[in-house]
């Protein structure tokens, strides 16, 4: 079970009306099912086939054994959860019911309680199963490609490992970078000077960065190069030893831009690249270097390709349908044209309506 000395399995006793599990006491029950039983709402609406009461510190359940089972395994990851110190949402609560129901390999605990970074009082940690096997692949590999739609973590996971890496001093620096390619704009018309005419273009990296490292230490840490943030064109003719690159919008990158981008690799150094596929916002005819490279590099050892779904979107739940949505619209477009379905984006959901009041990841 936990390594968490403080976890005491919880018990069950089976009967002829059904079975009761007992928590440990000195985990609180409102630890467990939220006020006001908000998380036993969510475990009742996900299990609509069990009766579930609770008295005390007891939760008695009749209902399908399967569907007993799973409850079990649940409450079982759950305070393992609360155990590590990790406050329950009904965003674990549901999470954590899919990976049972999905019969992975992984925990739900073991996933939702990885630390990567923690800063100013809170951990970044993965929400979802595709997060944590991105960035375990971050930590197994040279070069990882996380690709996926918006909301999937790939460029915040893959910050806090380069400010773990850093903090450990697994590595002396850090590059974070980004192609200056514009949605529908123009940096003519941008007011200022060049570097304020790009400035837009890494401001999600400079958010990022500020939610896991001290804002005060940013300009210093900037001035003495332990931290850069560069357009990718800044990055032609440098090899890159001691450090951990990230190179973000990758999906506007031309196949010449990452092989020279690839090509920076030193000694000693990491390389994340990440992008979705399906917002290229590159001038028509121009291939994106990010879906070319899918092809070249493939097999290649110490090369990871880490493919990021609906599933893994960890902003408002609607943005997991939209995006399936837009999948299904892309596939049906490329089919009528008569081209490869496969082309059009991963997803792994059939259609679904989302509540009013799913909470913001």
């Amino acid at each position: 079970m936990s390594d968490h000395s403080s976890f005491v399995e919880p018990t069950a006793e089976s009967s002829a009306d059904g079975r009761t599990i007992v928590i440990p006491p000195r985990t609180p029950m409102v630890a467990l099912l939220g006020p006001h039983d908000q998380l036993l709402s969510t475990i009742e609406r996900a299990l609509p086939n069990l009766d579930l009461h609770v008295r005390g510190n007891e939760i008695h359940i009749s209902g399908p054994p399967a569907e007993a089972d799973l409850l079990e395994r649940l409450i079982d990851e759950l305070l393992v959860i609360t155990a590590a110190g990790q406050p329950l949402n009904r965003d674990a609560v549901e999470r954590s019911i899919r990976m049972l129901q999905e019969r992975t390999r992984e925990r739900p605990a073991d996933v939702l309680t990885t630390n990567i970074v923690s800063s100013r009082g809170r951990s970044i940690r993965p929400k979802t199963l595709g997060q944590k096997r991105y960035v375990d692949a971050i930590d197994e590999n040279t070069i990882v490609f996380g690709i996926g739609p918006a909301g999937t973590g790939k460029t915040y996971l893959a910050m806090a490992k380069a400010v773990a890496a850093l903090q450990a001093k697994r590595v002396n620096r850090i590059i974070l970078t980004r192609p200056a390619v514009e949605a529908g704009e123009r940096l003519g018309f941008l007011p200022g000077s060049l570097n304020d005419k790009i400035d837009p273009y890494l401001r999600p990296l400079y958010d990022a960065l500020h939610d896991m490292v001290d804002p005060d230490s940013i300009p210093r840490l900037m001035a003495a190069g332990t931290v850069e943030v560069a357009p990718l064109a800044y990055m032609r003719g440098r090899t890159l030893n001691d450090a951990f690159i990230i190179l973000d919008e990758a999906q506007n990158t031309s196949p010449e831009q990452m092989k020279m981008f690839l090509t920076r690799l030193g000694f000693g150094s990491t390389i994340v690249v990440t992008g979705d596929v399906t917002q290229v916002d590159l001038p028509g005819g121009t291939q994106s270097g990010l879906r070319v490279v899918q092809q070249i590099l493939t097999g290649v050892d110490d090369v990871h390709f880490s493919y990021l779904t609906s599933d893994d979107v960890v902003r408002h739940q609607l943005v997991g349908a939209i995006v399936d949505a837009y999948g299904r619209w892309d596939a049906d477009r490329l089919r009528a044209e008569g081209a490869d379905p496969a082309l059009a984006p991963r997803s792994s959901r059939p259609p679904r309506r989302a509540s009013k009041n799913q909470e913001n990841a």
